[in-house]
């Protein structure tokens, strides 16, 4: 189960950048306007949908200056109380894209045919690092080696 979660954090390092900007414009862009419209449609005691849907209108036109306008005339209760909904329903769909890019098993994305088997350069007590016969990146068998040689290839041919 380790493996899954470190491959998704590796694979969506860049989504969670993106993540946080796309959340910090829809709080700017949509909630504060939605939140300082329903603040002054319900400024007279009750929900006055006119006044909701003019104000919102206008506010969203310009997202920055509505975004002050909601903490000058009293409305950062509402902001913040809607910006919790949001950020729960966009954590939400977040959170099943990044599960739904864990590795489906702990081999997934490793090249096959690779040197990933050995630690910390100990296939170079028997391979060689510069020349030979390739057998992957950074993996030759010497030519000039005394003793055993040989080459065990372990895979499948497919034909379609």
């Amino acid at each position: 189960m380790h493996y899954k979660i470190e491959g998704a954090i590796r694979k969506n390092r860049k989504n969670f950048i993106v993540f946080a900007i796309l959340w910090i414009f829809i709080a700017i862009v949509f909630v504060s306007p939605y939140a300082y419209s329903y603040h002054m449609a319900g400024l007279e005691g009750k929900m006055n949908l006119e006044v909701f849907v003019n104000t919102f209108g206008s506010s969203i036109m310009s997202p920055l200056k509505t975004f002050g306008n909601v903490f000058a005339q009293g409305a950062g209760e509402t902001f913040f109380s809607s910006l919790l909904v949001v950020t729960i329903f966009y954590s939400v769909f977040f959170f099943i894209g990044f599960v739904r890019t864990a590795p489906k098993n702990e081999y997934t994305d490793i090249e096959h045919g690779s040197s990933d088997w050995s630690q910390r350069g100990e296939q170079y007590q028997i391979l060689d690092r510069n020349k030979g016969i390739i057998l992957a990146e950074d993996n030759y068998l010497p030519v000039d080696k005394r003793g055993n040689v040989n080459v065990l290839v372990v895979g499948r041919i497919r034909f379609w």
